[in-house]
């Protein structure tokens, strides 16, 4: 199997989300909405506990700032996918708008492209030999070399009861915070081929959210008057 496990777990992955979310679409709509909850919810506990413990007691924890930054980012990287699985990306439409139906449903179909190349690209760079581009590197090659390398993080530890039970190192292995990159990117992947399928099948017009501000100017229309 070589240098190519990571891909084949992943392709794994992707194709288990999507027998459960056939399965059972709810459930895997809440899990997806109660991981992003939970990490806002981390960052939002160890922030506030950080102002109490510095503060009030003159102490702190020495990765907040770490932790912070690492779920921040998971934060992020879940949410790009999970904003195009809910139409939620903001975007300006007034191209679209502004041209036939079917002149619209090839740039929705042609955003949705670009947002799988991107994923693509980002993931694992080499395909692109494929069309004489010289290029390699991505999410897969760097998380594989902090597997390889067993890198720590720089001040995220394990709980000591781990550290003796299991002899592992002190710090949190770097490719565990790192796993997100690769599995954040597939899902990306995957929403925009979903979203691609459901735009050629009629079942949404774009990847964006589009006339949000329309809506927004609509709904409150009368509100001064009131």
């Amino acid at each position: 199997m070589g240098s190519f496990w990571p891909h084949f777990y992943l392709l794994f992955f992707i194709a288990a989300i999507a027998l459960l979310e056939w399965w059972l679409p709810r459930l895997m709509a809440r899990l997806e909405e109660s991981l992003l909850v939970a990490i806002i919810t981390a960052i939002m506990a160890v922030s506030f506990g950080q102002v109490v413990a510095r503060y009030g007691f003159n102490s702190g924890w020495a990765a907040a700032l770490e932790f912070n930054t690492v779920a921040f980012s998971w934060l992020i990287l879940v949410g790009m996918s999970y904003g195009i699985k809910t139409n939620l990306h903001l975007g300006v439409d007034i191209v679209v708008q502004a041209v036939p139906k079917l002149y619209a449903r090839v740039l929705a179909l042609f955003g949705a492209l670009c947002c799988l190349l991107y994923g693509l690209i980002l993931l694992d760079a080499t395909w692109l030999g494929l069309i004489g581009i010289d290029a390699r590197g991505g999410a897969i090659e760097y998380w594989a070399k902090m597997y390889k390398f067993g890198i720590g993080s720089e001040e995220l530890r394990y709980p000591l009861f781990l550290q003796e039970q299991f002899a592992i190192q002190p710090r949190v292995h770097r490719w565990l915070v790192l796993l997100i990159l690769p599995v954040s990117l597939a899902l990306l992947i995957y929403r925009s081929l979903q979203a691609m399928v459901a735009i050629l099948r009629g079942q949404r017009e774009m990847i964006i959210s589009g006339h949000e501000a329309k809506e927004l100017v609509e709904e409150n229309r009368n509100a001064l008057r009131d």
